[in-house]
């Protein structure tokens, strides 16, 4: 390895891409490091090349963005084109990229991490995209995770886009002739490719090493991935600032989702409900196939991200009930429905007369206009499913099957914030029949000088005290309804009958709250296969069904869509609670108790039917 290039001293080689070898260097006089990027020979030999570095050199060396690597120099020395650039460098004064600094890592970004990332990104971009309105935009070309260097410090992320422009240099379809010849190249040498004595090419059968194989074949998808749909066609009039936008979205929605959109891609929302901020709006945008749909500015659009979450573009709003789904299936919602108490006098009291004494006239609550606080749904499809099991108690067996039609359940139990809304418009903790609703002294509802107030911290908890008369009532008035016990068991197991539990065959208090003290906040813990949080644990949940202890002996016979037992003393209950043993978390554990029945650990969620 040669020891000096010009003014500077060659510290040691970095590393070797597709673009040329990268050395860090120190500066003879000013004693600073700078990192040198060698170009690949063959381009000194170019003179379309050498017309194209004297013209990019000039815009991209003007660039000067506290999250661009800002490019000092260029010269060329013994027929090598060199890059002179601030060298990054990060823990431990080594230069780390983005996938580098991922693979590292032993958590994945957490959302902040990433909204920081972005702003950050869509600064340094818009900022080369629009720089001088005299002259024409940088285009960075091939924003991938490699391209990306990390410096952090204090526990706060700094990223910087490096080879600003080197791609439209060197040009796309160099770029992409290199990829392909590197990548056969490799993959020759692992298949086991060799040259015959009459120059006639063949592969020879041994096995290839699959570790290698897979490392080139994630290498090859991902840096394609990065590239527009125009970029792949070729062509220097696709070159285009809006390939960079495209870029930056598949850049965005790999830190979300650790995985590349391919296809119908899921969206962040679909298996992380509770993000912050609006990632599916921002990717819908940026990762358009018709670049004339792409945002202009990423700065703004990475500041739309506090957009709220319900307000996305119709076709957005299908693509994500679809893939939640798996279909085009919706939730259907009826008219809310609420039921107040009468108080009515009593007929005796017109025959007593009492001077001193008034009569005595109930007064209802002050009523309330609030509105519910709606809950997501995820779908379960429509299909045959065993439920029961045959090593549980007596009332789980026989293991049957059934027959369900699709229908959508509430993705968290019903919180404290919600029930009270709910109380609010009922006016009082009686429902139509004067049935009790909810016992407050049993919840973490308080009633004070008249008002109802949540106890701190409890407001995302799951409410508790609820009757099954309560729980009914308030699916009603949010136009729903609960779900039947068959519905729950499927649901609960994610729509995979052979699970034991939500989480699979076995369970730990990792995966759900319960053997505790008290109720945790909903989604605390990660959904099961439906995108459905607390199915075991936290709370008992209410179901609509009578329970019989031999009903299942009925279903065997009436397997389609069952609905549980005509009549009888007490409602199914299912899930555990916070307190419950192990056993009680399993799907097909059956618990139940008087409708009427109140305490600690009995809440519910809400299903309804799909079309």
């Amino acid at each position: 390895m040669q020891r000096s290039v010009g003014d500077y001293e060659i510290v040691r080689k970095v590393g070797s891409d597709l673009l040329g070898i990268l050395y860090l260097a120190k500066h003879r006089y000013l004693g600073r490091h700078f990192a040198l990027k060698a170009l690949p020979e063959e381009f000194a030999k170019d003179a379309k090349f050498i017309a194209r570095f004297e013209e990019e050199m000039a815009h991209s060396g003007r660039l000067d963005h506290p999250h661009i690597v800002r490019m000092h120099n260029a010269t060329c020395i013994n027929g090598t084109f060199y890059l002179i650039s601030d060298a990054v460098e990060g823990h431990e004064g080594k230069r780390v990229d983005l996938a580098s600094y991922l693979n590292e890592r032993s958590s994945v970004l957490s959302e902040e991490e990433v909204y920081q990332i972005a702003l950050q990104l869509a600064s340094a971009i818009d900022y080369a995209h629009t720089a001088a309105s005299d002259k024409p935009s940088v285009v960075h070309g091939g924003i991938r995770l490699s391209n990306v260097l990390v410096e952090t410090s204090n526990d706060s992320i700094r990223v910087f886009l490096d080879n600003f422009g080197l791609i439209r240099i060197i040009g796309q379809g160099a770029v992409l002739s290199r990829m392909y010849h590197h990548l056969c190249s490799s993959f020759g040498a692992q298949a086991g490719f060799v040259q015959t004595e009459d120059n006639k090419e063949r592969y020879a059968t041994g096995p290839s090493d699959p570790v290698i194989m897979r490392k080139l074949h994630k290498s090859f998808l991902q840096d394609f991935a990065f590239l527009a749909p125009e970029q792949r066609e070729g062509g220097p009039e696709n070159d285009a600032p809006e390939s960079d936008i495209y870029a930056f979205g598949v850049l965005i929605y790999y830190l979300l989702m650790q995985k590349i959109p391919e296809g119908l891609f899921p969206l962040p929302s679909t298996r992380y409900p509770t993000l912050r901020y609006n990632w599916d709006l921002l990717l819908y945008n940026c990762l358009q196939t018709e670049k004339e749909k792409r945002p202009k500015l990423l700065s703004k659009a990475v500041q739309d991200l506090s957009v709220p979450k319900t307000i996305l573009p119709s076709i957005l709003q299908e693509i994500h009930h679809a893939q939640s789904s798996g279909s085009s299936l919706k939730p259907v919602l009826n008219p809310g429905e609420i039921t107040r108490p009468e108080f009515i006098a009593d007929p005796a009291s017109l025959f007593i007369v009492d001077p001193v004494v008034a009569r005595y006239q109930p007064v209802p609550s002050e009523v309330s206009s609030a509105e519910p606080l709606l809950t997501d749904m995820a779908i379960i499809q429509g299909d045959q499913y065993y439920r029961g099991s045959h090593q549980g108690g007596r009332d789980e067996i026989p293991r049957h099957l059934i027959t369900l039609h699709s229908f959508a359940m509430d993705i968290h139990p019903i919180t404290n914030e919600q029930f009270v809304r709910f109380l609010e418009a009922m006016g009082g903790e009686k429902d139509g029949n004067n049935n009790d609703m909810i016992r407050l002294r049993d919840s973490r509802i308080k009633r004070s000088a008249g008002k109802l107030n949540i106890e701190s911290g409890y407001a995302k908890h799951p409410v508790v005290g609820v009757s099954w008369y309560g729980a009914t009532a308030y699916a009603k008035w949010v136009g729903k309804r609960l779900p039947t016990e068959a519905e729950w068991e499927i649901a609960s197991m994610g729509g995979k009958t052979e699970n034991v539990y939500p989480t699979g065959t076995e369970i730990e208090r990792s995966q759900a709250n319960f053997f505790s003290s008290d109720t945790m906040a909903v989604m605390s813990y990660p959904p099961n296969s439906c995108g459905l949080f607390d199915m075991a644990g936290n709370v008992y949940e209410w179901c609509q069904d009578w329970y019989e202890f031999h009903y299942y002996d009925v279903s065997v016979q009436e397997p389609d869509n069952p609905k549980g037992p005509q009549q009888g003393n007490y409602r199914v209950l299912r899930g555990g609670c916070w307190k419950s043993l192990k056993d009680d978390l399993r799907c097909s554990h059956r618990h139940r108790n008087n409708p009427g029945t109140m305490n600690g650990t009995y809440g519910f969620r809400c299903a309804t039917d799909v079309e």
